[in-house]
């Protein structure tokens, strides 16, 4: 399991990756000849490979011997280095990024913002650290080293009742002290924005520009399965280093303002949620690939030609999805050591908000991208259903539950199941002996409804008493619907949801949030097949099994289920679709 966390420490410089994945990399074979040679610029043919990086046996040698360690940064060099500090009686602290909720008493719980005192990193995934008196195992991943290991705890800030931070401590340090903490944190925002620069660059040139020059290996679609947007992403992190470079003071690195550079590319950072939502997608494609040898030495020799570090391709690929996380953590940082008095302040509160927007922005858009699995499915439980997908127009379900139709014009009233989803509402009926299957019966598009709230007593349109009713009338055709809740209760809850549905629309609208038809043809095929196979309708999960899993005798055997694939917040709002529909049978085993 990986969190999308990022480590870097001053002075202590860790690689901006927390965690790679495994690839299941083999190197039996490397003595034989390489099946897919790297083409680098110009005709460079299978001599040229071997003259830059070596003989076929150094390239051998230089694969086998790396080991290939998947885990903390660096392979153990830089983990290394915090064990001797700890050794030496130097004191390592490292800051809570989520909680960790444990009922075994060898694992230490924190809450999210605590501070840990690391006092055994040898292994990758779990250390051994203090809170108090507590001590124990903790995730790894769960943490990030504090930039300002020599801040004292005492003037670390206090979290207070209500989450904020206590200011009598947080101004209480002495000016000197305060302005080198905030130079070390503009340190490093500058100098891992360089890093990730230059990171981005290795992958568009020694992965995507060599790929595409072997289209019997890839397709355009394969590759744009693998590598997203990534090359939108350098475009843009590009622009975004060279803003921060102009404000940045070489001399007095504590007067840099370097707030207004976020506020300023807050919009453009909005690329990063397509490349997160696709991130599973590309992990899962590329184990598929890597089961095959002549895609393994391929990408080994990328990146042996591009002298990149050695970590497999889908690690590279997560740092970009770390990188968007770490943007809240390091303004966080900043803000604490900037006086407000300082020119900088107001951007720099003002970026920490806006980075936080992204965060939930992308993190909202990856839920609605995994509800429209769990909508394919559920069309695919209705009977004889007909017309377009609901994912044709929709993607997220707002409400449902049971009301009284009433249709001219006999003011016949049927008792229909419906479900309100964005820009639609769809009606279906119970079987009659079977009540756990549902039946195809209409639709309505809520484009162009107004909600009309009717009162009780006689409707004059359609000559009846109702109670808890309203109407849906269509502006453009003057068409009406008359439907009536049970109780006053369920029909206030429609209204809401009616509300919110138009809500959803004009946020998406302004957002710019919309499902590709690749995703929607892809969510309805694994829908049928799961479907037709017979199969429970949850959700399958292959994306967090190709996470890596590391045992140890004296180490907790699992890591937390809670913080799978997190974005910026520590905790997320589950989706409310299984609960809005729980009741209904077709959802259970």
């Amino acid at each position: 399991i990986t969190s999308p966390v990022a480590f870097d420490i001053l002075p202590l410089k860790l690689h901006p990756f927390s965690q790679s994945t495994p690839t299941g990399l083999d190197c039996v074979g490397w003595k034989r000849r390489i099946s897919a040679p790297v083409i680098a610029d110009g005709a460079l043919d299978k001599t040229a490979l071997t003259d830059d990086v070596g003989s076929e046996e150094d390239l051998y040698e230089d694969f086998r011997s790396s080991t290939h360690r998947y885990g903390h940064p660096g392979g153990g060099g830089e983990q290394l280095a915090i064990n001797e500090l700890i050794s030496d009686g130097s004191v390592v602290y490292a800051e809570a990024l989520w909680d960790h909720v444990t009922m075994d008493d060898q694992e230490l719980g924190f809450k999210a913002g605590d501070v840990i005192e690391v006092m055994d990193a040898t292994n990758k995934e779990w250390w051994w650290g203090r809170i108090l008196d507590s001590e124990g195992w903790f995730p790894a991943s769960f943490v990030r080293l504090r930039v300002n290991q020599d801040e004292p705890m005492e003037d670390y800030p206090l979290k207070v009742e209500g989450g904020k931070e206590d200011d009598s401590r947080r101004f209480g340090m002495g000016q000197s002290t305060k302005d080198q903490m905030r130079t070390n944190v503009i340190n490093e925002i500058i100098s891992t924005e360089r890093d990730y620069i230059k990171h981005l660059k290795d992958i568009c040139e020694g992965y995507i520009k060599q790929c595409r020059k072997r289209a019997d290996m890839f397709t355009e679609e394969q590759l744009k399965t693998i590598f997203g947007n990534i090359e939108d992403i350098y475009r843009c992190q590009k622009k975004f280093v060279k803003a921060l470079e102009k404000k940045f003071n070489k001399d007095h690195p504590h007067l840099s303002e370097v707030g207004s550079c976020f506020l300023e590319y807050q919009t453009e950072f909005q690329i990063y949620s397509e490349y997160c939502n696709n991130h599973p997608n590309a992990c899962m494609e590329l184990s598929r690939l890597t089961k095959v040898n002549k895609y393994v030495y391929f990408f080994e020799a990328c990146r042996l030609l591009q002298k990149m570090i050695d970590i497999s391709l889908d690690g590279f690929l997560l740092t970009p999805v770390q990188k968007i996380c770490k943007y809240p953590l390091q303004l966080a940082e900043l803000l604490k050591y900037t006086n407000p008095q300082h020119r900088d302040f107001k951007d720099v509160e003002a970026a920490l908000n806006a980075m936080k927007n992204v965060a939930r922005l992308i993190n909202e858009r990856k839920r609605r991208l995994e509800n429209i699995d769990k909508i394919a499915q559920w069309q695919s439980s209705i009977e004889d259903w007909e017309g377009e997908d609901v994912l044709v127009r929709s993607s997220e379900l707002i409400y449902s539950g049971e009301l009284a139709k009433i249709s001219h014009p006999q003011a016949k009233s049927q008792q229909r199941m419906f479900f309100l989803f964005d820009h639609q509402l769809v009606c279906c009926k119970k079987d009659l002996l079977r009540r756990d299957i549902l039946y195809y019966k209409s639709r309505i598009s809520m484009d162009d409804m107004e909600i009309l709230d009717v009162e009780d007593g006689k409707d004059k349109d359609f000559n009846i008493s109702v109670k808890n009713a309203f109407k849906l009338h269509c502006r453009d055709t003057e068409e009406v619907h008359l439907f009536c809740a049970k109780k006053p209760e369920q029909k206030q809850r429609w209204l809401k949801a009616f509300e919110n549905e138009r809500r959803q629309v004009q946020l998406d609208q302004e957002t710019g949030f919309s499902i590709t038809e690749v995703q929607k043809k892809q969510a309805m095929l694994n829908a049928s097949k799961q479907h037709h196979a017979g199969k429970p309708k949850a959700v399958t999960r292959p994306y967090y099994d190709f996470l890596m899993r590391q045992k140890h005798p004296t180490l907790p055997t699992t890591l937390p289920q809670q913080q799978v694939f997190m974005l910026a917040e520590p905790k997320r709002k589950p989706s409310n679709f299984w609960q809005n529909i729980s009741r209904l049978t077709p959802f259970r085993k």
